[in-house]
């Protein structure tokens, strides 16, 4: 496996594992800010201002935490939107 693939799957790991954190119960004055910038710092550029500004509202707003947002968007940047992944993603070690 090939160091892109590698660092392909540890965000897409890091993903499911920040939409795990989304569904604890009671966190979410602190997670919706915290959040929204993790998406930001995780996806650069304009796609991830957005997708930032969507995660902040879907965990805000209470009875939406079960939505992955940020599998949905590894999801978009991987399989969707295959063209200039590499550009929007932030660098993870793939050791």
């Amino acid at each position: 496996m090939n160091l892109h693939m590698k660092k392909k799957y540890k965000l897409l790991a890091l993903s499911i594992l920040l939409d795990a954190i989304g569904l604890i119960p009671f966190i979410d004055i602190v997670w919706a800010p915290l959040s929204g910038y993790i998406m930001t710092r995780m996806y650069k550029g304009e796609i991830g201002k957005i997708a930032g500004i969507i995660t902040f509202i879907e965990e805000a707003i209470p009875g939406l935490d079960f939505i992955p947002t940020f599998t949905i968007m590894w999801l978009y940047t991987y399989v969707f939107k295959k063209n200039k992944a590499e550009e929007t993603i932030m660098d993870v070690d793939a050791e």
